[in-house]
């Protein structure tokens, strides 16, 4: 692959800027997968560095799936101006889609209330039978991350993601580094035809 293939492929992937993807080549010595983790980490750095700042703007988006299913997902950031960007409306737009596709019932690990990780805990532990505590532990806090992954939005993985590796706080982090500014998913609701609203 050219450097120009790169820095084209890198900028598609990533949303750095031109520079951004120069530096992480050079970096990288030209290794594109090396300079894509480059990126990735900066993104994370940016997002984290954003991520205490007011978010009072934002959008409402909706994705409906033949009628019989559908999603209102509210994402917010800082200025007015991003949320009239196309960008971010596509952005939230996948964010509504991952929802009606993985069904999540959270945003994030800390919105899950105290009893219902105890009692996944609970089930967990009683499936195993003839292991030392410790181990039975190791087990049951593995098996938590899965729930976490099933469960809540920012640990799914990402449903366009076509290797299968991008979370959903990851697409976040990267959309934080690309507009610089904060991004908070608010609120969202599922409809299902038939099924009762919780």
């Amino acid at each position: 692959m050219s450097e120009m293939e790169s820095l084209k492929r890198l900028r598609e992937q990533t949303g750095a800027g031109l520079m951004d993807c120069k530096k992480a080549i050079i970096e990288s010595n030209g290794d594109f997968d090396k300079a894509f983790e480059v990126l990735r980490k900066k993104g994370l750095a940016t997002a984290s560095k954003k991520a205490g700042r007011t978010t009072s703007e934002g959008i409402i988006s909706s994705y409906i799936h033949m009628d019989r299913l559908g999603v209102l997902i509210e994402a917010n950031c800082e200025t007015d101006f991003v949320a009239r960007t196309d960008d971010f409306k596509g952005f939230v737009k996948d964010l509504a889609m991952q929802v009606a596709a993985a069904n999540p019932s959270y945003i994030n690990r800390d919105d899950v209330p105290q009893d219902v990780l105890e009692k996944e805990r609970e089930i967990y532990r009683s499936q195993i039978t003839g292991k030392p505590k410790e181990v039975m532990e190791k087990i049951v806090e593995g098996k938590l991350e899965k729930f976490y992954m099933e469960n809540c939005l920012m640990e799914q993985v990402f449903i366009k993601d076509i290797e299968q590796k991008k979370r959903i706080k990851d697409y976040v982090a990267e959309m934080i580094a690309r507009f610089g500014e904060n991004i908070v998913i608010k609120r969202f609701v599922r409809y299902q035809l038939g099924e009762a609203c919780v």
